[in-house]
């Protein structure tokens, strides 16, 4: 399992007229941490897609469990529990600065031969990445 933290301060363009952050852009600041988290892993989805692999979202689940507000700093808990095969999931945790979490989350990236636009297996050299940040056995 990985983890990784990513904090985002709240803009006052992300709210609302109720003063709370608009619930649209909670998939932005998953992608935010899911970038973070790949960087940290030692590569980025610019290096994966000049490897010609892109990952597009295949779905997305949100939870909304408390508001955020404008100036709030944030903190994006990103999870990758299991390695990935032909797909990836990324799971999001979002809390406030007094730790309360505000919003869960799940993305499922699929993995994708740029050149035929078909699905296909994880890149043996991320996969490599992945299982030097977790150990042998990627545990």
């Amino acid at each position: 399992m990985y983890v990784s933290e990513t904090r985002i301060r709240v803009r006052y363009s992300e709210t609302d007229q109720m003063g709370y952050v608009y619930y649209g852009n909670y998939p932005s600041y998953y992608e935010v941490g899911r970038a973070e988290a790949m960087r940290e892993l030692g590569m980025t989805y610019r290096e994966m897609e000049a490897e010609g692999v892109m990952m597009p979202i295949a779905s997305m689940q949100l939870k909304y469990i408390r508001p955020a507000f404008y100036d709030d700093l944030l903190t994006i808990r990103t999870t990758v529990k299991e390695l990935p095969v032909s797909r990836m999931h990324f799971y999001y945790e979002v809390f406030n600065e007094k730790e309360k979490l505000l919003n869960t989350g799940e993305t499922i990236l699929a993995f994708v031969n740029m050149k035929t636009g078909r699905p296909c297996a994880a890149p043996g050299w991320f996969l490599k990445a992945l299982k030097e940040k977790w150990g042998t056995n990627g545990d």
